[in-house]
């Protein structure tokens, strides 16, 4: 891996406020990485491990939270946009509450209670191997009603863990600011007019979707 792949990444999303992990047209990280936009999976690309390690290191960075945030994709956010996304993470808005399942609503009063979980702990069905519970985590992360990070569990296998938004502020040592959600859906929604500008793209945030 060149040496510089990371730095030129990362100085990147300090100057964007945020990344797509990978997306053909929209500044993404597969993208500065492998020099060229990507269509389908990177794992197969000629860079992908290049691809995995920055990846990695920038998901794990102290400045960068991940979240489901432009157009359902994984996206990464600098701190200095920290407190607009948890101004609008935690609003509850009709965008985020509205049409939600009632195991989605379940699941949201379990982590709201608990304040942290892990998504392989929630109760098993024995109907089936599959997690009864996949479909409510990802209507949690689209509406970014949760905080989600994967992690490697005992046994090898990814999992992910669940957290309030508030417990995820206290965690990280974020201190409340009072933004208006306002204001902070205005900081985000400059930087993707900026993005569908500047790159001829549809890139999208959930509450303009209703």
């Amino acid at each position: 891996m060149k040496t510089d792949a990371f730095q030129k990444t990362f100085k990147e999303l300090k100057r964007f406020g945020l990344l797509l992990l990978s997306d053909p047209r929209v500044p993404s990280i597969t993208r500065l990485v492998a020099g060229q936009p990507i269509r389908g999976s990177w794992w197969g690309h000629a860079r992908g491990h290049d691809i995995f390690r920055v990846v990695s290191r920038i998901a794990d960075h102290p400045d960068v939270a991940v979240t489901k945030l432009v157009s359902g994709k994984v996206t990464f956010v600098h701190r200095k946009l920290w407190p607009a996304l948890l101004a609008i993470a935690t609003a509850r808005d009709a965008w985020q509450m509205n049409g939600l399942s009632r195991k989605a609503r379940n699941l949201l009063q379990i982590v709201d209670r608990k304040r942290e979980i892990r998504a392989d702990q929630l109760p098993k069905s024995p109907k089936t191997s599959r997690s009864p519970w996949r479909q409510a985590v990802r209507e949690l992360e689209e509406r970014l009603l949760v905080y989600a990070e994967e992690f490697h569990s005992e046994t090898g296998a990814h999992a992910k863990r669940l957290e309030s938004w508030q417990h995820w502020a206290k965690r990280i040592g974020l201190a409340l600011v009072r933004l208006t959600l306002e204001n902070a859906r205005k900081d985000f929604e400059k930087i993707i007019h900026k993005l569908n500008s500047e790159y001829n793209t549809n890139a999208r945030l959930p509450w303009k979707e209703m």
